[in-house]
């Protein structure tokens, strides 16, 4: 047995706010609970008042935050608030290792108190600037500069970390690209493979299976996802293919795209589902044909993990780190992003494939799947801190 490790996890977003970033701290947090570490979050409060919460065994701490008023759902922190909380929980929590998430408000005082306190920081970057410039206040002609100041800023606080992660080599090739110089690690978000996996028959008829194919997307319905390029596919093929999109998750787009789909004719055939349980989740991937995700603005995607274990073919952007969970022509199709055309060519090659070769396609996923499996991702991480610590250690003896 290993010693029990006290862990900080700040975190700019977390449940129950819905997007990869938030899923991703919320699976580390319970996976390395549930290996006996004594597990802290700190995050934004999503009620804007702070409080405390015990979810899988993990402490959340959720600090004073404020709507933001650009975002309908993100709640943020102020400094001269956040500042005085942040140091009051490190004096209570007294943490061995902090694992910071962002490099935002929270993020940065975490920064500043494990530094007072001589605990080592590892920091995790899950930040792309096309993220959030739809919610920036920023006039057009100075979004440039505003998002190259955001990249600066990025650097100067994560290279101040102990071991920099990111989910994908891909992306740790655009923080090089952008001026790092520390080293930078890949390690997947990874995902539970016991909980997605390809339905039976049976599965995918309890889940609602019909009989008509069925294209996912699941995530935040926002402007970088692009989601109104599934539709317009579906509304460009024959009508006698029958394809039905389902759209899962919630965001500012969701009037826009049923409206897209009103004025396209295709508002019976695609169904915009809201936020879902996790149950209603596995059932929606059981229920899909293919899975699709069109965002141009993907450091991994956890949802295109999660189509891809429970032995679906996807269609993806080829776009950041898209390619890397798609073999085109083997488990999907990568597409140049923006291209409707792509797309629509996509879904009726796998809407006319035969059972034999969509089988083909769900083996090769399960086997990309396999490399992403949340055990290996808590394994690296545990290492990651116990070096870390180490280090820090022998430096101070």
């Amino acid at each position: 047995m290993r010693p029990r490790l006290r862990i900080c996890i700040p975190a700019e977003t977390y449940a129950p706010e819905v997007n990869g970033a938030a899923k991703f701290a919320e699976n580390l947090a319970a996976g390395l609970s549930a290996r006996g570490h004594d597990v802290h979050v700190i995050a934004p409060s999503p009620t804007c008042r702070a409080h405390e919460a015990i979810v899988d065994g993990v402490t959340v701490h959720y600090v004073t935050a404020h709507r933001w008023y650009f975002h309908p759902s993100w709640t943020i922190c102020f400094p001269w608030q956040a500042k005085p909380e942040l140091s009051a929980l490190f004096d209570e929590i007294q943490p061995d290792v902090v694992h910071t998430q962002a490099h935002f408000v929270v993020g940065r005082y975490a920064f500043t108190e494990a530094e007072k306190r001589g605990i080592p920081v590892v920091a995790t970057n899950h930040f792309m600037p096309d993220n959030v410039k739809p919610y920036l206040p920023v006039p057009p002609p100075l979004v440039g500069a505003a998002t190259r100041t955001v990249w600066w800023d990025l650097r100067r606080k994560f290279e101040l970390a102990a071991h920099i992660t990111v989910p994908t080599q891909l992306a740790a090739d655009l923080l090089t690209a952008h001026g790092f110089e520390a080293p930078i690690q890949a390690v997947s978000c990874g995902i539970d493979l016991s909980r997605f996996h390809p339905a039976s028959a049976a599965e995918r008829a309890a889940a609602g299976g019909a009989d008509h194919p069925t294209v996912l997307f699941v995530g935040r319905l926002s402007r970088e996802k692009h989601i109104d390029e599934i539709i317009r596919a579906v509304a460009a093929m024959d009508p006698a293919a029958n394809l039905h999109a389902e759209i899962v998750g919630a965001g500012e787009q969701r009037g826009p795209l049923e409206q897209l789909a009103r004025e396209l004719g295709v508002a019976d055939r695609v169904h915009l589902l809201g936020k879902v349980s996790e149950t209603g989740l596995v059932d929606a991937y059981r229920r899909a044909t293919f899975f699709c995700m069109p965002s141009t603005a993907e450091l991994q995607s956890i949802a295109t993990l999660e189509a891809l274990a429970s032995g679906k073919p996807v269609v993806l952007a080829d776009s950041v780190a898209l390619p890397h969970l798609c073999r085109s022509g083997a488990n999907g199709y990568l597409i140049e992003p923006n291209s409707v055309e792509g797309y629509t060519r996509a879904f009726e090659e796998l809407c006319a494939a035969s059972p034999e070769r969509l089988a083909e396609f769900s083996a090769a996923s399960q086997e990309v799947a396999a490399l992403h499996d949340i055990e290996t991702t808590l394994d690296t991480f545990e290492g990651i801190y116990r070096r870390v610590i180490a280090e820090r250690a022998a430096r101070a003896a």
